[in-house]
């Protein structure tokens, strides 16, 4: 279902420039984003990058993209 939201001239042009680098949608990139910033408020001593790192293995699972972790000292 898709619902219509008045946002910035700025946001859109901003999502639309980003949205072409990453190879998203400009709704994609808004998605993307607000996405983010949702698991970022709701983790907020999680580092950014740390928080990428979890959606990338999320997405390898789903993909079936396993590999056992090998612990090093």
């Amino acid at each position: 279902m898709t619902h219509a939201v008045k946002i910035s001239e700025e946001l859109f042009a901003n999502a639309k420039l980003n949205a072409k680098v990453f190879h998203r949608s400009t709704a994609g990139q808004i998605e993307y984003w607000s996405k983010i910033g949702q698991l970022v408020e709701q983790n907020p001593d999680l580092p950014f990058s740390f928080i990428q790192n979890i959606l990338l293995g999320i997405e390898n699972i789903s993909e079936g993209r396993l590999e056992e972790f090998k612990f090093t000292q």
